[in-house]
């Protein structure tokens, strides 16, 4: 969905851009979830840490996408996960009070942001499908079609955690 100037340039007044260095974390567990964050450059890794300490990888932002603790944001609640950078990144900051005046002051805007809520929830559900239903070279597959290049700007460690399978294992997929 495109955005006319005009409601782009009242987006561009209410976010942040913010140009962050790899490892940057903008959210960890227990913080107040004040932004979602739109990945204009980069990659940005969403992380679940259980009461064991594992971490669990739940979610991937590459450019065009957008990233948060979903709960924490919309009910304003501490959030559950940390986010950081997996490389240099360029994003745009959107505080919840901020997308709430804009979608109320621009029908574009609150069509936009249910489109991508909804493109989101998804992802999210066939993610979960595909983790109850396929072996992890499946799992490795579908990752590399929906996002081909995705698998060189990961490492081992962290490709390994999102499909839920060891690096060794890993080790024997190449992308087909």
């Amino acid at each position: 969905m495109k955005l006319d100037s005009r409601t782009l340039d009242k987006v561009m007044k209410s976010v942040i851009v913010r140009k962050i260095k790899k490892t940057t974390r903008l959210l960890n567990p227990g913080d107040p979830v004040v932004y979602t964050y739109w990945v204009v450059k980069g990659l940005l890794l969403s992380i679940y840490h259980d009461e064991h300490g594992k971490e669990h990888i739940v979610q991937f932002a590459i450019e065009n996408c957008w990233i948060t603790d979903q709960e924490g944001y919309y009910n304003q609640v501490p959030g559950s996960f940390s986010i950081h950078a997996l490389e240099d990144s360029v994003i745009l900051c959107l505080s919840y009070a901020s997308r709430e005046k804009l979608c109320a002051e621009l029908h574009a805007l609150d069509t936009f942001f249910r489109k991508k809520a909804n493109d989101s929830f998804v992802k999210l559900q066939k993610r979960l499908l595909t983790y109850l239903t396929s072996d992890a070279r499946q799992r490795f597959d579908l990752l590399h079609a929906e996002y081909p290049g995705l698998y060189q700007r990961l490492s081992k460690k962290v490709l390994a955690a999102y499909l839920g399978v060891s690096r060794e294992t890993l080790s024997r997929f190449k992308p087909a």
